[in-house]
């Protein structure tokens, strides 16, 4: 018995002092040579409130363009997946209704030309981008319901587009900063 416990202490005592100590000044380490320190990206729109620009946000406002669904309601204390397979039948009814809002409010549009990512959740449910194609379909309504000219929103919307992350993937846009942006336009 004394063989077994011993061995068990030391594995214990080792265990919380890298997972305690080790293990987080190695991770704060590596944070600061990340940009901006690890401390994320903050953005402060034209009435002074900050934003983190690298969490997602919710739009679901006709007037902005919408980010994607969220698994997590868009709470950054506990980022995660709905964990629902693509054949089980609450996720394929949650994504149904999420076509089906998407369409509503952008009449016109083929379910068919309608993004993933537009009615997905991230595997995060934090993700602050959607597709580029994600926000040149939302362009009519945007621009029908603030009366504004579509090229004007096209520019602005090819104005936000960031590049591939690492140089793989597609163009994706941020979606909090767009709207920022669009609160500016006149």
């Amino acid at each position: 018995m004394k063989k077994e416990i011993i061995p068990s202490i030391l594995l214990t005592i080792i265990c919380i002092l890298f997972f305690s100590g080790v293990y987080p000044v190695v991770m704060w380490g590596i944070a600061q040579l990340a940009p901006n320190k690890g401390e994320g990206f903050i953005v402060k729109d034209s009435k002074g409130k900050y934003y983190y620009e690298n969490i997602g946000q919710k739009f679901s406002d006709d007037r902005y363009f919408w980010s994607r669904p969220s698994a997590v309601g868009y709470n950054a204390a506990g980022s995660g997946g709905s964990n629902k397979g693509p054949d089980n039948p609450d996720y394929l009814a949650q994504v149904q209704a999420a076509i089906d809002t998407f369409m509503l409010h952008n009449p016109g549009i083929n379910k068919a030309d309608i993004p993933s990512d537009m009615v997905t959740a991230s595997g995060s449910g934090l993700d602050p981008h959607i597709s580029l194609e994600g926000a040149e379909i939302q362009v009519a309504r945007v621009a029908k319901v603030r009366g504004l000219d579509k090229s004007k929103l096209e520019a602005l919307v090819k104005a936000h587009i960031d590049g591939p992350m690492w140089g793989m993937g597609p163009d994706r846009v941020n979606v909090l900063k767009l709207n920022l942006d669009l609160n500016n336009l006149k």
